[in-house]
């Protein structure tokens, strides 16, 4: 909702007529996003991942290379995978778990264009619970009949076929709290998915801090339904990551080398 629409322009996402240029331009935001991860904390040793679909071969995304902090992941770092496992592009070797997971839901939903995850201080801590997130204020109410439960823990995840059980527990929603594991978010571009990551990790410490005070007081079910339809649609989400985008761009231009 905004004031003064009649005269100024909204922020909105960028279109393009050339697929190439579009290329290059969401590559450089999902270098950025693991900028955001590492500002945030979300790096712990191998793992994390945040993956992109190819607007020119929609069969194929884009993933981080091992090894390689997120501080320091630059466009032409990316690897392009297939969804068999094949590197089409890219110097690097890829996390397993990346590609068996993210490669799964890729294929089972069109209309997600990025997935993130990562091993959070807080996604962990909630995980563990084996419950879903409450809607215990205005940011949880985005998550609200919007995520899943993939309540089964059996260690790394390395073949394809947990990868598809992970999304059918995601469904029709924008994450899925993954048990003993940690969060998983998705979204139709690569800002919406780490704005919807970032802001699922802060609910999870949100609802950890609440649970330990007391008992929260619940929205009730129509307005948290109405306050996720007015905060948690693309646009908005989209709009959640671009202030965040203005830091990292000001602070280092070389994510997009």
């Amino acid at each position: 909702m905004t004031l003064g629409s009649d005269k100024f322009a909204i922020p909105m996402p960028p279109s393009f007529d050339n697929k190439s240029a579009q290329q290059a331009y969401e590559k450089q935001r999902l270098a950025s996003a693991f900028r955001a991860f590492a500002i945030h904390g979300f790096d712990e040793g191998l793992a994390g991942h945040i993956t992109l679909r190819d607007c020119i071969d929609p069969e194929t995304f884009w993933v981080n290379p091992l090894a390689v902090h997120f501080s320091k992941i630059k466009a032409s770092d990316l690897v392009r995978v297939d969804h068999h496992g094949n590197i089409v592009e890219g110097k690097a070797v890829i996390n397993l778990a990346a590609f068996a997971i993210h490669s799964r839901i890729h294929a089972a939903r069109d209309d997600i264009n990025a997935v993130a995850h990562a091993h959070t201080t807080y996604g962990r801590a909630f995980a563990s619970l084996g419950e879903k997130l409450l809607p215990i204020s205005q940011d949880a109410c985005v998550f609200f009949e919007n995520h899943g439960l993939f309540n089964t823990f059996t260690g790394v995840v390395a073949e394809r076929e947990e990868g598809d059980l992970i999304a059918q527990a995601l469904g029709e929603g924008i994450g899925v709290i993954l048990q003993n594991h940690g969060l998983l978010t998705v979204g139709s571009s690569v800002d919406a998915a780490t704005a919807n990551f970032i802001m699922m990790d802060s609910c999870c410490h949100s609802q950890l801090l609440a649970q330990a005070a007391g008992e929260p007081k619940l929205i009730d079910h129509d307005t948290a339904v109405k306050t996720r339809k007015a905060n948690g649609n693309e646009l908005v989400t989209w709009g959640n990551y671009q202030p965040l985008y203005q830091v990292i761009e000001s602070q280092d231009m070389s994510f997009k080398d």
